[in-house]
């Protein structure tokens, strides 16, 4: 297996090297590619140096299994016939494909099949909050057709890169100190804040990123449920957490509802209200899974389930669901012929 990775240097670039290492993830050839930025930049992978790459127009992704990029939108348009013109799988990490109808939108435990389907040889690995909240549904669409979601989610700064993460730590720094505060990634300081706006606006008055939430979850789970969210940043390092409200076609037992949950992979419930346990980004940061509490009837709704889910942004978010795509791939033969 020959594997690239385009955006090395960037968080979600980072997070690659290190889940692709944690999964034993069979790499005989690895290729890093990255800005005129981070072009010559160094990074050990099990136990070998390796130089980031200046990504160009070209011919290197010739012989190239797999290329995870996550680079931003337009780098990946910008590239993506470069990265899949001689069969390499383009694994994408950015909003540049998702909505596409000859791109699959693939969350492994929800759609693993769908990623068979790639006429463009480009796979895109959906938003970061839509990842976690559908690995929960779909346990529970199991159960009974979910018609209408509402959620709240409450991002942590490592959504908006690594630099946002550094601010925010910079940012408490001078607040201790007495000095005036960095404000640059977020239209306002996000220390001791929150900030309901994640991405821009749009004319319906919901964000791009909550229009995400409402698009993705039909496309990846297949399914006319409506999903209005409200996302708001908050000032947590590096997992998200999520509100979820669903309401389903048949009444749910909870308990069965929380078995469901519990068995479904890529999921972990912690969900003990008497001892006051339950999933926060303080626990949940560098963990795989989703982590899942606080599950209960809506008193609003008959037919109505509440949850809290918690999750690593970066992990889970991005990276892991990427490569565990390419796992996927990998155990159907896909490179068999290669």
């Amino acid at each position: 297996m020959k594997v690239a990775i385009v955006g090395a240097s960037g968080a979600v670039g980072q997070e690659f090297l290190r889940v692709l290492d944690e999964r034993n993830f069979p790499i005989d050839e690895l290729v890093l590619f990255g800005s005129t930025r981070s072009a010559g930049r160094k990074y050990t992978f099990r136990g070998k140096e390796y130089e980031v790459q200046l990504l160009k127009h070209g011919d290197d992704f010739k012989g190239v299994d797999i290329a995870f990029t996550s680079a931003g939108a337009g780098t990946s348009k910008e590239f993506a016939e470069d990265i899949t013109k001689f069969g390499t799988v383009m694994i994408d990490n950015s909003s540049a494909f998702r909505m596409d109808d000859d791109v699959p939108l693939v969350v492994p435990e929800c759609n693993a099949k769908d990623a068979l389907v790639r006429p463009r040889g480009i796979i895109a690995n959906p938003n970061c909050t839509t990842i976690m909240m559908v690995v929960v549904l779909q346990p529970i669409e199991n159960l009974s057709h979910i018609k209408r979601i509402h959620v709240a989610s409450y991002q942590s700064a490592s959504g908006a890169g690594a630099s946002a993460m550094a601010e925010l730590q910079q940012q408490y720094k001078e607040l201790v100190e007495g000095k005036p505060v960095t404000v640059n990634k977020f239209a306002y300081q996000l220390a001791y804040n929150v900030i309901p706006q994640i991405d821009v606006f749009q004319d319906n008055g919901y964000t791009k990123e909550e229009m995400k939430m409402f698009n993705e979850t039909r496309k990846i789970m297949h399914t006319d449920a409506s999903c209005s969210a409200m996302c708001v940043r908050i000032s947590s390092l590096r997992a998200h957490s999520e509100a979820v409200w669903v309401e389903t076609e048949q009444p749910l037992d909870v308990d069965v509802v929380r078995k469901a949950i519990d068995a479904a992979p890529g999921v972990t419930v912690i969900d003990d209200p008497k001892n006051q346990k339950y999933p926060m980004p303080l626990f949940t940061a560098g963990k795989d899974d989703v982590y899942v509490g606080r599950i209960r009837k809506d008193l609003a709704n008959e037919n109505g389930i509440t949850f809290w889910l918690s999750g690593d942004q970066i992990k889970k978010g991005a990276a892991l669901n990427a490569v565990q795509i390419g796992e996927y791939l990998i155990q159907q033969g896909e490179f068999d012929k290669k």
